[in-house]
């Protein structure tokens, strides 16, 4: 899977240095644009590692390494095992976030009030993530996790509003979805639309929570 992307001698070295972490069953998982991702396993947790991708000169793990260690108190995603350096590159390892990314995962109501209430948690904080719209960085499980931090800031946040227009305004796979199981409809989307600028003028939750307690 990595083969054009780190050397089978690097990789192997790699492994290494994950095993004296104390991790085992070691295995790609994805790539993306700046990091190789793996699976492990630390005792009884499955784990997440991100390595920077040799071909990336961006070094943002350390800054995402903080933000998730920020959070932790919060449980909006999986906890922090470690940060490090091997060989230049950076990577950070992290429980790992069991289910599936909303786009494939069949939302619950409870799942609608999590995002919500979790989204609104990071808005109130002053933290963006900056990448909550594309929905692959919702985990839909036993409980929803935001992940991959990578590209968040302390900023004006607008994770509320991107989650919402992703699920209910916006016309896409997961809107769709969403509007078909639980009836949505027109006058539904413009009362949610008005409880946005509601939020986005005051802050309060109220409008929407109520809403959501109507489906």
């Amino acid at each position: 899977m990595f083969d054009h992307l780190i050397s089978k001698v690097q990789l192997e070295r790699f492994y290494s240095h994950l095993r004296g972490l104390e991790l085992d069953e070691i295995e790609p998982y994805a790539k993306g644009t700046t990091s190789l991702i793996f699976r492990a396993r630390l005792g009884e947790k499955n784990v997440i590692i991100k390595l920077q991708r040799p071909d990336s000169p961006r070094q943002n793990f350390a800054k995402e390494a903080e933000i998730i260690r920020a959070l932790e108190p919060f449980g909006v995603t999986p906890p922090l095992v470690a940060y490090g350096v091997f060989e230049g590159l950076e990577y950070i390892i992290r429980e790992f976030a069991e289910g599936e990314i909303i786009f494939y995962a069949e939302l619950e109501k409870r799942h609608l009030f999590e995002i919500i209430e979790k989204t609104a948690l990071l808005d109130r904080l002053g933290l963006d993530h900056g990448q909550i719209q594309g929905g692959k960085h919702i985990i839909i499980g036993e409980r929803v996790y935001l992940i991959d931090f990578e590209k968040a800031n302390w900023r004006k946040p607008k994770n509320l509003t991107s989650a919402v227009a992703m699920m209910f305004i916006n016309d896409n796979h997961i809107s769709r979805s969403v509007r078909g199981r639980f009836g949505i409809d027109g006058s539904f989307l413009g009362e949610m639309k008005e409880a946005v600028r509601v939020y986005k003028r005051t802050g309060r939750l109220s409008g929407l929570l109520r809403l959501l307690s109507r489906l």
